[in-house]
């Protein structure tokens, strides 16, 4: 069962639990009609469970969730009720959404990016006083969006996220140590925070950062910020408020209009490329909608800019920083580029039924947006390369039926992947002609052993930089494939990378590769102060083509000064040259460093990648650690400690991971997306196989074993305990021993490791 499928269920059974919880007479009762028998289990795989398909419940806003394995336990920590004594356990846990006494969203939009942060304060409304249970916290994030932090602060504890580097992990071994976290379906973060009392409050602050979409003639957002209504407050005894704080600055020095907000926000500034809203009010319910906002940043010409800041004081690199953009506009009237497009895509048996029918539903789509004139060819490789045709043919109406025929006949998925001989090939049927530009789409959900040849390979094909050199665009399906090999590739021909990292974003994000890439505005860009400068270094190293539908954006360092305006040049279809002039300025109020870090890390990374690079991994895990971005060079930890108020400051590269000696760390799993996994890829495993479970089956043995411990737990305060084994004979000593070591060889020493904590509390307690 897929993990949203389990997600779903676990919330299902979570909200089935909490309607016995009784709010009194002054508060709504949400007592249910007679419960399932719960005496067995409330497992997933239940013939009852089985029957009743729950609704969708996959989380539409930051949400906590109380971890429920034993039913007893639910109930109104305030008013003490008779609930019914459950002898099972649910398998996996429920998930009962907690009650949300007030959130704050904050949006920071800079260029293309937006800094979102979410505040909120929740309370253990379902757990009886006296309890004890885990928390289960969902981010669901935007647009390629990326985790930066999380804080969270109990009665008890407090955790915070920080990142370390390999050799600090390493040093680590004699701390407790424990692995949590994955992304769901969904672009959703989840993780757990351990024992957390009934009744308490939590404060929960998550921070990521998401793409912004570009439209016409500026962006929109739109952040996950849709609650169900179950998570308002029953009783309200304090006032709910919802709170968002919205901040824009596009980088430009124009007028910047806002277009459309979904929350009734109030501006409370309006300057040259920047705006500012607010919006505050004590409510009856939480936001029902998501919060989507658009603005515009230019007309219909393109124009861009260029934006300098020096570097910080302790920053590794002291060279100044810069930011280069190019802007589109809404000019629909310029003439199309010609285009030589050729196809692809792997067929090997991974990519077996949605994968594969997904891709050729959108590449025949792709094909009817091809302009009169435009070539195209389709290649398909699963070891053996098929091909529609022996040479380029024209996109017409006859022609492309043909093919989308030939593609419902051929594109079967089996066998194993390679791509280096149909790229080979893809890249020996284009460029032939000097007015018109090659597109290569490569579409691939694994990982192949001579990815740094292909490379390599492709280095020499694309090395003259002219109109007729193969533009990559590359497309990732899964968390299989070798997502820095296919940005590299895509840096290497001045093209695009995109990923679906389920297949239920597949359609969306290659449909937006695709409509991108064929609609060129302005190709071979050239920016001639960098030629002026002492040195510098641009991320991406190749500047790419200005798209119709997409903003160029790239970052760098420098050292020199760049003149007041520099000309950024590049061809139109007609082949004749287009000079815009791009004014330099200062970063006004604009964390660049920030904005620019996930761009650059994925480049250096890539890089690092095809060299074997060590002092690149390094460079990247400094720039990592500096500016508060995850890395494949760096780890997230989440430490957990008493009494300390965190906050996200980025900690300094000499910063060790000392300061949290003896605290119990949680490694965050799942944060970047690896290097493709080789083994999969030949054991042609779909993509999606890799997620995780919320909760690993655990083994007859296991469950009864916990079991007993619970009951045990139950009856028997430690004191108790302590006395009785004191009173037993050497043989019931003996039996007891060996029970334990019996339990031991089933991994119960995991459960002994989670309990110990309670169990030492409830001794000096009874003590």
């Amino acid at each position: 069962m897929a993990v949203v499928d389990e997600f779903s269920r676990s919330v299902d059974t979570g909200l089935r639990l909490s309607k016995r919880i009784y709010y009194g007479k002054d508060g709504a009762s949400m007592s249910a009609p007679k419960q399932p028998s719960m005496e067995k289990s409330l497992s997933s795989s239940s013939s009852a469970s089985s029957l009743r398909l729950p609704q969708n419940h996959h989380p539409t806003a930051p949400m906590v969730y109380a971890v429920i394995t034993e039913p007893v336990v639910v109930d109104n920590p305030d008013i003490r009720s008779y609930q019914p004594y459950d002898y099972g356990r649910c398998d996996p846990p429920a998930l009962i959404p907690l009650h949300m006494l007030g959130v704050t969203l904050k949006v920071d939009c800079y260029l293309d990016t937006a800094v979102v942060t979410v505040d909120g304060d929740w309370r253990v409304h379902c757990l009886t006083s006296s309890a004890l249970c885990d928390l289960r916290i969902a981010i669901p994030m935007g647009e390629q969006g990326s985790v930066l932090g999380v804080e969270v602060e109990t009665t008890r504890r407090s955790y915070f996220t920080r990142l370390i580097t390999p050799e600090d992990e390493q040093d680590m071994n004699d701390q407790e140590t424990t692995k949590d976290g994955f992304l769901m379906k969904g672009n959703t973060y989840t993780f757990q925070v351990l024992q957390v009392e009934g009744g308490s409050n939590i404060h929960v602050k998550a921070r990521w950062s998401q793409r912004m979409s570009y439209q016409g003639d500026g962006f929109s957002l739109c952040v996950p910020f849709t609650y169900p209504v179950h998570v308002f407050p029953v009783l309200n005894k304090v006032s709910c408020i919802e709170k968002i704080l919205l901040d824009v600055n596009s980088g430009t020095c124009g007028v910047t209009t806002c277009n459309i907000a979904s929350h009734p926000l109030k501006e409370l500034k309006r300057q040259a490329g920047k705006l500012g809203f607010s919006y505050e009010a004590e409510v009856l319910k939480w936001s029902t909608q998501d919060f989507y906002f658009s603005y515009s940043v230019c007309s219909n010409e393109a124009f861009g800019g260029l934006v300098m800041q020096p570097p910080s004081p302790h920053d590794y690199d002291q060279r100044d920083m810069f930011c280069f953009y190019l802007f589109p506009g809404n000019n629909g009237s310029m003439k199309p580029f010609k285009k030589e497009v050729v196809f692809v895509i792997d067929i090997s048996g991974s990519m077996k039924d949605e994968p594969l029918e997904k891709t050729r539903y959108e590449v025949t789509g792709c094909l009817w947006k091809l302009n009169e004139g435009d070539l195209f060819n389709i290649l398909a490789s699963n070891g053996e390369i098929k091909s529609f045709s022996s040479s380029l043919e024209f996109a017409t109406k006859e022609t492309i039926t043909n093919a989308t025929e030939w593609m419902n006949t051929n594109l079967i998925a089996h066998g194993g992947t390679n791509l280096l001989l149909p790229l080979k090939q893809a890249t020996d049927m284009v460029g032939k002609t000097s007015d018109s530009i090659p597109l290569i789409f490569l579409i691939t959900d694994g990982t192949v052993e001579d990815e740094r040849d292909i490379c390599n390979m492709m280095k020499c094909h694309t090395m003259n930089g002219q109109l007729n050199s193969p533009r990559i665009y590359t497309f990732g399906i899964g968390s299989y494939c070798n997502h820095y090999f296919l940005q590299m590739l895509a840096n290497i021909g001045r093209g695009y990378f995109d990923s679906a990292q389920d297949i239920d974003s597949i359609s969306i994000r290659m449909q937006k590769l695709f409509d991108n890439a064929t609609a060129f505005l302005l190709s071979n860009i050239t920016l001639d102060a960098l030629q002026n400068l002492e040195s510098h270094e641009i991320f991406p190293f190749h500047l790419p083509d200005l798209l119709s539908r997409s903003p160029l954006i790239v970052s760098g360092r420098f050292i020199g000064k760049f003149p007041d305006i520099v000309e950024a040049r590049g061809f139109l279809a007609d082949l004749s040259t287009h000079v815009i002039d791009v004014k330099v300025m200062n970063a006004d109020n604009m964390p660049l460093d920030m904005v620019c870090a996930k761009r650059e890390i994925a480049t250096l990374t890539a890089q690092a990648w095809l060299e074997q690079n060590t002092q690149l991994e390094q460079k990247v895990a400094k720039m990592s650690l500096q500016r508060g971005v995850p890395s494949e060079y760096t780890r997230m930890i989440l430490v957990q400690h008493d009494n300390v108020k965190p906050a996200f400051e980025s900690v300094l590269p000499e910063e060790k991971y000392t300061k949290w000696k003896n605290q119990k760390i949680t490694h965050m799993m799942n944060i970047t997306v690896g290097f493709g996994n080789l083994i999969a890829t030949v054991e042609n495993l779909p993509p999606g196989i890799e997620e995780l479970k919320l909760s690993e089956p655990k083994g007859k043995m296991m469950q009864a074993a916990s079991s007993c411990w619970t009951l045990c737990v139950d009856r028997l305060c430690c004191k108790c305990f302590i006395q009785t084994c004191d009173k037993i004979n050497d043989q019931c000593a003996i039996v007891l021993t060996q029970l334990c070591t019996a339990l031991a060889c089933f991994q119960c020493l995991s459960c002994c490791s989670e309990t110990c904590d309670s169990c030492a509390e409830l001794c000096l307690n009874c003590l």
